[in-house]
């Protein structure tokens, strides 16, 4: 139940702060006054979209606060999923800036408005005056059956299958897609996979290839070159090792006798053997070395397959090509397991749609049961409030094909006068038959669904006299266990609340400010006597005003 309501710089509200009690509240004040705007606060802090021109002084931030007592409302599992520490007591917060950005907080914890929202909706019904027009709504009518039933449970696993199905046709239809463009592109992809396969290419090949190519188009001139260094170095008849070997033996001969000729004759014997390793590999690269005209073109021929591959899979470089080959293998995998994958989907939406179809059937099932009672009492109660010739009869209508609210659909039939022909009751019923209709509707789902507060605005549209007390009565028989707000014109309603808060306008020289006040019970008395005399207290609008507030009053 809604415990305490705060609100700060909200259209004609500076800042309010009320306490709330459990049983039924009603809420009074002339028009203009602010009732409605206390119920756009309330709706704001459940998740309603904000608006920065709502802020009374655009240079402050919006603040409106609810503390709710949820202990015994199985909210347990939706503080849990939403990972947020569960408290009897939850408190709500809804910050709105000039800008018309919006932050809300669940026991200080920031959350989006969609988990607001949601919890929200385990908190309080809101009731608007222009919810009436719901009655007319096909989804309100299966939602009302739905309630009246005890659906709950047996519709979320049906909608959770309903989408679960839905998403696997959307994704078998993706297959299908595939396979079909894979059809057309298979036989490509397996010549270009072909292609790179036979080419059996090898990474870092390209630039070993281009690597032999130098020295095999050149290996006479670098023969021819290596063999003149040779001659230099060994084979001549004057050569640079006969030299320095005999520099190294004199050098030898007298290191002994002097230090500087000591370190000449080691760096010395270092470069004749340094030279002497240089003649020996020359030898053999020259003896090695052969021009070969099959292998320079064996050579050409692999680059040229390597560069005419690179090109027309326009990258620059064997590895690259060794990826494009591994991604065309993957692909061709997935086409080939892409007819067992279909027929494995297939089996699996024809199981999850049998068992969709079979708590379609439970759900029809439960609806339809619920028809004739719903219909008998919705009936009994609006004659109880004045229409003794009224009808009210729910009609099933199957669907064509299910939806994510299975297969039936609900028509609500009405007909206020005697021997009147029942039509839909978007087409028939009076403003004030269809208030009677829908605190009906709300009473008899209030008796199924657990919820801790309920709020009417101005549901009594319409309504007055012994209909009016009527109502009232209701209203209270509501109350005995939820909390039952109700802002109202008629003090025959306001006569049978417990609790009775005044909404008013304050006026200061250019300024217009809504005040709130509850009220006690001679202060209730001179309230509902302006409500019956139209402002003109008598004493006899006061002792009328005594007698509504008495608690067998009827």
């Amino acid at each position: 139940m809604l415990q305490q309501l705060t609100v700060e710089n909200y259209t004609l509200i500076s800042r309010l702060s009320i306490e709330l009690k459990n049983g039924f509240t009603v809420i009074t004040g002339e028009t203009g006054a602010g009732k409605s705007i206390i119920i756009g606060a309330l709706s704001l802090l459940l998740g309603q979209r904000a608006d920065s021109g709502a802020l009374l002084d655009p240079e402050k931030k919006c603040v409106i606060e609810g503390v709710f007592y949820g202990k015994d409302y199985n909210l347990e599992a939706f503080f849990a999923s939403n990972d947020l520490d569960f408290d009897p007591y939850v408190i709500i917060r809804r910050e709105i800036t000039s800008s018309g950005k919006s932050r809300a907080f669940i026991n200080d914890t920031p959350v989006t408005l969609s988990v607001l929202k949601e919890l929200g909706e385990s908190l309080v019904d809101i009731h608007s005056q222009h919810a009436i027009l719901t009655l007319n709504d096909s989804s309100f009518q299966l939602n009302m059956v739905d309630e009246y039933a005890g659906n709950h449970n047996l519709l979320k696993n049906y909608r959770s299958l309903f989408q679960l199905v839905q998403e696997m046709k959307s994704k078998l239809r993706d297959l299908k897609e595939e396979e079909l463009r894979a059809g057309k592109e298979t036989d490509y992809m397996q010549f270009l996979f072909n292609e790179l396969s036979e080419a059996h290419l090898i990474a870092g090949e390209k630039e070993s290839l281009e690597e032999e190519l130098k020295v095999l188009e050149n290996a006479e001139e670098i023969k021819a070159h290596l063999f003149e260094i040779r001659n230099i170095l060994s084979a001549g008849e004057s050569n640079v090792l006969s030299g320095l070997s005999g520099i190294v033996g004199l050098l030898k001969k007298i290191s002994a006798y002097h230090h500087d000729a000591s370190q000449l004759y080691n760096r010395c014997e270092v470069a004749y053997i340094d030279l002497k390793d240089i003649d020996n590999e020359t030898g053999k690269i020259e003896e090695m070395l052969v021009f070969d005209p099959e292998r320079i073109q064996h050579v050409n021929d692999r680059l040229s397959l390597i560069y005419r591959l690179e090109q027309k899979h326009q990258v620059q470089d064997v590895e690259a090509l060794l990826k494009i080959k591994d991604e065309l293998e993957g692909k061709l995998q997935q086409i080939d397991n892409l007819d067992e994958r279909i027929a494995v989907l297939q089996k699996q939406v024809q199981i999850k749609e049998a068992e969709q179809q079979n708590e379609c059937r439970k759900l029809g099932e439960t609806r339809q049961k619920v028809l004739k009672p719903v219909s008998e009492q919705l009936t009994n109660m609006v004659k109880q409030l004045g229409m003794p010739d009224a009808q009210v009869r729910l009609v099933h209508n199957a669907l064509e094909k299910p939806g994510p609210d299975g297969s039936d659909g609900i028509t609500l039939l009405f007909n206020a006068n005697k021997g009147g022909q029942l039509r839909e009751v978007a087409s028939i019923a009076s403003g004030g038959e269809l208030s009677r209709l829908m605190l009906s509707v709300k009473y008899m789902l209030s008796m199924k669904k657990k919820l801790p507060t309920l709020v009417f605005d101005e549901i009594d549209v319409g309504i007055s006299g012994e209909i009016a007390a009527k109502m009232g009565n209701m209203m209270l028989a509501m109350s005995g266990h939820m909390q039952l707000i109700t802002i109202t014109h008629l003090p025959q309603i306001a006569g049978k609340a417990a609790n009775h808060i005044l909404v008013y306008k304050e006026s200061s020289g250019d300024t217009t400010r809504s005040g709130i006040r509850v009220l006690n019970h001679d202060e209730r008395v001179v309230e509902i006597a302006k409500m019956l005399s139209d402002e003109h207290v008598s004493e006899i609008s006061l002792l009328k005003a005594k007698e509504l507030l008495k608690p067998d009053h009827v």
